[in-house]
């Protein structure tokens, strides 16, 4: 006779032990309780039916009650409820789904309840509209009250994962969606900097968060009023609970099963509880941190499914442990990835474990191949031996391949010097010759063998306190862009011809962007006597820590709701004429008006009726595009959004020559209308930020095969002088004025918000973050796409400018010049 198991609760644990035990022994009894609907769903996948990713909810059934059993010959008894454990009599009390109480016996127990959402007791949290999601009938009721109530508003309580995972998805269904989440910081597995970077790009589609502010009381009639302990309220139609999970227990504790100091069951390494005879597996249990040894309850499927398959081993008498979990997760947030693996920061300082963290910051793949996007990687390692104990990464593309092997790495107690000669597989489409998990090794093992010495972000006040003379090795319109307070800007290629600027009596912090322009002038300084530290991660790290909610770029209609290509017209142009081709072109990292341009140029490349395939990271481009083709004579097929990027489709409609043509079409062509070509322009003004504007339009214009012309007089003169003063004569007034005048367009004022000349270096800093072209190289696009500059020759002469000071490029013109370009314009723009 077999042994008779019984195994009380499905999903990842429970299941996979049924199907393990029926592998391995044709012979035992198994009969499985399941208090829910269905034995084995994808919970993890939950929160992507919401959203409709997922459309079709039969896809979330992983296997079927009646699957399950014809496979492995399985008694599965679902909505039922074991209620007792009697442990002396071997035997549990059940209430079956029509309220029936009997009672079975058992050689053995696999207890899987799972975690229930932990809810606390806030005034007014049983009230309608309020939900949490943890299993098919959960998900019923969220996706009914979104489709019957038509909500517009939701609150998520809690940012852990699924918080998280909601949000992204309420956010697809179309709703405004807020996160409050009580610490300070989204995303208790990730250290604050790396959590940093996932809350700006959850700001920047478009989710409000609120951190640090705990809910107090819901209440309101027709809507949810929540107010918080600040006192700040919020109303929203809808919420969803995601504070947590707790380890389901109290069928254990009632049994008399031993709870762990965590709060979930105590079992040993081969996963048995205090009883012998009952196995415990998933959620609910207690046992070893991987990394530190500690006693810890992680809720995640992969842990769950191998402790199924072990406590099945074990029954079957194989002796096989369980040797913990390192925790190892992964997020889709929006269009970033961010994946943990071993201990952060916190859980090492609680274990009392001695570590090194290091940054880098490395590119997807090799960055000459279209579509590499930067990753963020944050090792943690033993400052004795250099053993990995976690690490952390936030990027687009390629993050799980990493996460995967520093995860394999710590599992078999590799080193970073271990990682510094791990081969593995490179081509330019896939990664780079030294893959962003060698250039962590390598990084590490710099600061271990003592080749560089450094610091981090959450040091620089006690950095400044100590007098430390800092760095900044960037170049000098990155410095302009952003910099840490007090430092000094001397390009790394400069340092050794200014390195006597730097004193030998004093502590050095070097910083670049990323750490590797820091570490070449880290070893420059080293190597010339100075004690010399580099600011690991450099100042992106310092940016992402710094960062402000209102800075956010919110995302409109058209980033969020954007046109599917018409492929049908395409293949129809396509058999009409087998020659047609589709060209793919990587536009990834420009901003406008960079797309723009890139595509006037390569649709040049093309004949007439192939389809120009644009990839582009600016989320502007989707409006431009439209207006461009309309004004250009092409047609935009259509434009949609992937995971990494916004693709245009766009058919050449015209010869080359009709980019200059006065015709215009649009999808549906309408008359052809005759307008004027040119544009022209008078800048008036000096403003930093109506200069940025002018030359933004002016480039914008060029791109659509439009003579531009811009008139700069008086003030706008100034945009146009050369950085350096060339030596001329002028007179004593003319020398006063230009001491009076802003040399150069580095040091334009702003017209609004200057404050002192912070504002221009705010301005520009921003820019240069989000990939947007400096004023300097707008003038250098405008000159290359054949705008006319010119200057005012009476206004010149006026302000005592002479033409050896203007930039190379400029023409000398007056009124007439500038009204000949007008009567050949269709618009004519004063700034």
């Amino acid at each position: 006779m077999g042994k008779r198991v019984i195994i009380i609760g499905g999903v990842a644990g429970g299941a996979s032990a049924a199907a393990r035990l029926r592998r391995l022994d044709e012979t035992v009894e198994i009969i499985m309780f399941e208090r829910g609907e269905y034995i084995s769903f994808a919970n993890c996948g939950l929160p992507y039916y919401i959203g409709g990713t997922i459309d079709d909810r039969e896809k979330l059934l992983v296997q079927t009650e009646e699957g399950m059993e014809a496979r492995f010959n399985i008694d599965i008894r679902v909505k039922t409820e074991v209620t007792k454990i009697d442990r002396e009599a071997k035997e549990v009390e059940v209430l079956s789904a029509d309220g029936k109480v009997y009672r079975e016996k058992y050689d053995y127990i696999i207890l899987s309840p799972g975690a229930a959402p932990f809810v606390p007791p806030i005034e007014g949290v049983n009230r309608d509209g309020i939900f949490t999601l943890r299993n098919m009938t959960d998900l019923d009721a969220i996706k009914s009250f979104i489709d019957n109530k038509k909500p517009k508003k939701a609150a998520v309580i809690g940012a852990g994962f699924i918080g998280v995972e909601m949000a992204e998805n309420l956010k697809d269904a179309g709703l405004d969606v807020t996160i409050i989440e009580a610490m300070e910081q989204i995303m208790g597995p990730f250290d604050v900097e790396m959590a940093k970077i996932l809350e700006k790009h959850l700001v920047d589609n478009g989710v409000s968060i609120i951190t640090g502010d705990a809910v107090t009381k819901f209440e309101g009639n027709e809507n949810i009023k929540i107010t918080l302990k600040s006192g700040k309220t919020l109303d929203v139609d809808m919420v969803i609970m995601s504070i947590g999970v707790r380890p389901e227990i109290k069928l254990a504790r009632e049994a008399g099963l031993e709870i762990g100091e965590r709060g979930g069951i105590k079992v040993d390494e081969t996963l048995k509880t205090s009883d012998p005879s009952i196995y415990a597996v998933g959620d609910a249990i207690e046992f070893k941190d991987f990394v530190n040894g500690t006693s810890n309850t992680i809720p995640l499927a992969g842990p769950a499914n191998k402790q199924g398959r072990i406590a099945a081993d074990n029954i079957c008498g194989r002796n096989v442990k369980y040797k913990g979990s390192q925790g190892t997760s992964i997020l889709k947030v929006f269009d970033l990835t961010a994946a943990s693996t071993g201990n952060n920061e916190k859980a090492l300082k609680r274990a009392g474990i001695p570590y090194i963290k290091s940054y880098t910051h490395s590119g997807s793949h090799a960055s000459y191949y279209p579509g590499a996007f930067i990753m963020t990687i944050k090792i943690l390692f033993s400052s004795e031996d250099g053993k990995l104990l976690g690490a952390q990464i936030v990027g687009r593309d390629g993050v799980d391949k990493r996460i995967d092997v520093l995860a394999t790495a710590i599992r078999h107690g590799l080193t970073v010097y271990d990682l510094e000669e791990l081969e593995l597989a490179y081509a330019p489409p896939y990664s780079s010759a030294k893959d962003p998990v060698n250039m962590a090794g390598f990084t590490a093992s710099n600061i271990l063998r003592g080749d560089m010495k450094i610091k981090h972000w959450d040091e620089l006040d006690e950095i400044k306190k100590e007098g430390f003379f800092i760095v900044d090795v960037r170049t000098d319109i990155e410095y302009e862009g952003g910099h840490i307070e007090g430092a000094v800007n001397i390009p790394v290629d400069d340092l050794r011809r200014r390195i006597r600027e730097i004193p030998k009596d004093r502590k050095v912090l070097v910083y670049c962007k990323v750490g590797l322009r820091g570490y070449i002038a880290y070893r420059i300084l080293a190597q010339k006597g100075f004690d010399v530290y580099n600011l690991s991660g450099g100042y992106d790290i310092y940016q992402a820590v710094n960062f402000h909610y209102g800075e956010g770029v919110k995302m409109n209609d058209e980033m969020t709701h954007m046109e599917k290509p018409d492929y049908k017209e395409s293949k129809k142009k396509s058999e009409i004429n087998p020659n047609v081709k589709t060209v793919k072109v990587d536009a990834c990292g420009l901003q406008c008006p960079g797309p723009i341009m890139k595509v006037y140029k390569e649709i040049e490349k093309i004949n007439v009726g192939d389809v120009l395939e644009v990839h582009v990271t600016d989320p502007a481009f989707s409006n431009d595009i439209k207006s461009w083709c309309q004004r250009t004579g092409n047609t935009l097929i259509g434009v949609e959004k992937t995971s990494c990027d916004f693709v245009a489709y766009i058919r050449k409609d015209s010869d080359s020559g009709s980019l200059t043509s006065n015709r215009c079409s649009t999808l549906q062509p309408s008359a052809y209308v005759e307008l004027p070509q040119g544009k022209t322009m008078v800048v008036f003004s000096g403003d930093l930020d109506k200069a940025i504007a002018s030359f933004i339009i002016a480039n914008g214009a060029a791109a659509m095969g439009r003579p531009v012309t811009m008139f700069f007089t008086f003030w706008g003169l100034n945009i146009l002088r050369k950085d350096v003063a060339p030596k001329v004569n002028k007179n004593f007034i003319e020398r006063m004025f230009g001491r009076m005048m802003p040399r150069g367009s580095k040091k334009l004022r702003l017209s609004k918000m200057n404050m002192g000349g912070i504002g221009p270096r705010m301005i520009r800093g921003i820019m240069r973050r989000k990939n947007i072209s400096s004023l300097e190289e707008l003038i250098k696009q405008a000159k290359e796409n054949g705008v006319r500059l010119v200057a005012c020759s009476m206004s010149m002469d006026v302000m005592g400018i002479k033409k050896e000071e203007l930039i190379d490029g400029v023409e000398i013109g007056g009124v007439a010049t500038f009204l000949g370009e007008a009567e050949q314009s269709n618009m004519s723009l004063f700034i």
